[in-house]
């Protein structure tokens, strides 16, 4: 999993500051990222910024004392739009359609701090380029792929419990109760994963109810009693397992020792909410996967897969070409 920081983004933004034109007037901000990724560029090159819909009004965003031309475009010469990133390009395409119908005075370009293998199509020029499957930490709590993931419940969705309210009795049933979410995700989540034991269903899930968190699957630990899962012990190994199981793209965890625990079981990434670090798998781990998953597509698809993975390479090192043949130009 490809996961990029703030951190990140604000050194792929002063990087991508210094290799482009030292011409460009104005930054405009694709909403929502992209008006991040606009923010930290347009304070890099030390011009004003606008969002899109500024552009096509013809204003800027008040910028104080520093420049004397006011919130209009009279003396604009040269505009990049810019995104955080690019996937598909379906935004950027849209942003370029709806631009394309304005009358500028000026020119436009477009860029991006992060693209995919495929992206180079869409803009002009851009920071790195991020193949997927990849995150960043701007959005990987509200992600529309949330519905592909392993989620930790107690220290993401919620704090963990207190020493005095963890008694797995009444104490504990009133901090299940009563306990305020983090945050609430706008997206529906694929898999809660909780060590929470099981005969406490009923009151999670009327908490999950009652702050209209979404999900497919709640997932709980069967043993009878806490004095059983601290005995046991394997909370790593029995998330581990769940992740493996359901086949999930990501799992998020709070606990920085879990993490590493189901990242090393699983062999499969695992982001850490706590730490804010993606733990992603080891050389040999990806290996090894690598090896089970084309072995397991041979054996589904005999005829298909040898085919499907050559054209995979040959659209890979195309792109490759026409990135170098881009990146040249910009």
């Amino acid at each position: 999993m490809n996961y990029r920081t703030v951190e990140d983004l604000n050194a792929d933004t002063r990087r991508l500051a210094r290799n482009i034109s030292r011409d460009i007037d104005l930054i405009a901000g694709i909403p929502r990222s992209g008006l991040l990724a606009a923010n930290l560029l347009c304070l890099h090159l030390d011009v004003p910024m606008v969002d899109i819909d500024g552009l096509c009004a013809g204003r800027t965003f008040d910028t104080g004392s520093r420049y004397e031309h006011g919130n209009g475009l009279d003396d604009v010469d040269s505009v990049l739009v810019v995104d955080d990133s690019v996937l598909t390009g379906g935004q950027m395409t849209e942003t370029r359609e709806r631009l394309a119908k304005q009358d500028f005075p000026f020119d436009v370009t477009y860029g991006a701090v992060y693209i995919s293998p495929e992206g180079h199509k869409h803009v002009d020029c851009w920071g790195e380029v991020v193949p997927a499957p990849r995150i960043f930490e701007w959005n990987i709590l509200h992600h529309t792929r949330l519905s592909d993931f392993c989620v930790d419940i107690d220290g993401v969705l919620c704090r963990d419990p207190l020493s005095e309210e963890n008694d797995d009795g009444e104490n504990y049933r009133e901090f299940l109760a009563t306990v305020d979410p983090h945050f609430v995700p706008k997206q529906r989540i694929g898999w809660l994963v909780t060590s929470r034991l099981e005969k406490y269903r009923p009151e999670t899930e009327q908490w999950l109810a009652e702050h209209g968190i979404e999900y497919d699957t709640l997932v709980m630990m069967d043993v009878p009693d806490m004095e059983t899962r601290r005995k046991l012990g394997n909370y790593g190994q029995y998330k581990a397992d769940v992740y493996e199981s359901t086949g999930a793209d990501l799992f998020i965890e709070s606990d920085p020792k879990q993490a590493a625990a189901i990242r090393r079981k699983a062999n499969r990434p695992v982001y850490c909410y706590e730490t804010n670090e993606m733990l992603n798998p080891s050389f040999v781990g990806r290996s090894r996967r690598a090896v089970s998953e084309t072995v397991s597509g041979f054996k589904q698809e005999p005829v298909l897969f040898p085919a499907r993975s050559a054209y995979e390479y040959a659209s890979r090192y195309y792109h490759r070409v026409m990135r170098s043949r881009k990146s040249k130009e910009c």
